[in-house]
């Protein structure tokens, strides 16, 4: 329902910012569009997450992800740039130039009146429905909802502004095309940051490091664990380490032990991919947990 709205909202905000001559309302819906393409790289995530590894992608495909995240990212970022020019040129030609900018049509005060009403809908709607399902994601774009609706309120203050306050202040709605651009491009830094961070395969956050060695030490039979790296891969975390087992156990027993720490990574944190490099341990009293 989220991305049915946001689809339709985009659509929507386009044609009134242009048929409306709206610059904030053509900035708010490069602001939807942008939440479109967020929508569909995350559906994109599970759909190809599912086709998992093969034998031209023995990793999986979940860098092809990254990769579109990134691309998406630097789009909105030239495009939230190039409206902040634009919307910066406006204000100062008015304001500078003795330019009497255009007044914004009703069409762009109706469509933006009627988004931010259906987004604080759907706010409500997705809280409501994050609560009886427990869901701490749904919770979170619940959120997102009602940040698009502020959001959409700046341009409807703008164009309010410019329409009825007279020719000095039609400043207004170029300045809300600024605000609006200004959030386009934080979104673009908060899309393309973690694509970027994990094309240069920056570890997993220091929580889950933290979290991750608390697991790995406390797994009976690992008497110690070196070599511990870690990073991203799509949706999956990738896991490499050596552990230290006693020395005088069969390689069977060694195995089952390196099993144990794979199946509890997985119950902690989901499907990980895992490398572990078994070692004996040749401590002089015995295996002790000393990492």
């Amino acid at each position: 329902m989220g991305l049915l709205a946001d689809v339709l909202l985009t659509i929507a905000k386009m044609i009134a910012g242009i048929m409306g001559r709206s610059g904030a309302m053509i900035a708010d819906a490069v602001h939807s569009a942008g939440d479109c393409l967020t929508s569909g790289v995350v559906a994109a995530m599970v759909a190809m997450g599912s086709r998992g590894a093969d034998d031209t992608y023995s990793y999986g495909h979940g860098k092809f992800n990254t990769l579109a995240a990134l691309i998406m990212g630097i789009i909105l970022l030239i495009v939230g740039g190039h409206l902040l020019i634009d919307g910066a040129t406006d204000v100062w030609q008015a304001l500078a130039g003795g330019t009497t900018l255009e007044r914004p049509a009703p069409l762009a005060l109706a469509v933006a009146v009627a988004a931010i009403l259906t987004k604080e809908g759907l706010y409500h709607y997705t809280k409501a429905v994050a609560r009886r399902a427990d869901s701490k994601a749904l919770g979170a774009y619940a959120w997102h909802h009602r940040g698009d609706a502020l959001s959409t309120f700046t341009t409807l203050a703008g164009v309010t502004g410019a329409m009825f306050l007279g020719e000095k202040w039609r400043v207004l709605d170029p300045l809300a095309a600024m605000v609006v651009s200004v959030l386009i491009i934080v979104l673009a830094v908060r899309i393309a940051k973690p694509a970027i961070e994990e094309l240069l395969e920056i570890s997993l956050p220091r929580d889950e490091v933290e979290r991750i060695k608390q697991i790995i030490g406390s797994t009976p039979g690992v008497c110690s664990y070196h070599n511990l790296r870690t990073r991203r891969n799509g949706s999956l975390r990738v896991v490499d380490l050596h552990i230290k087992v006693d020395g005088n156990l069969t390689v069977a027993a060694g195995h089952d032990i390196s099993n144990a720490v794979e199946h509890a990574l997985a119950e902690a944190f989901g499907h990980v991919i895992t490398y572990i490099h078994i070692e004996p341990y040749r401590g002089q009293n015995g295996c002790e947990k000393s990492n």
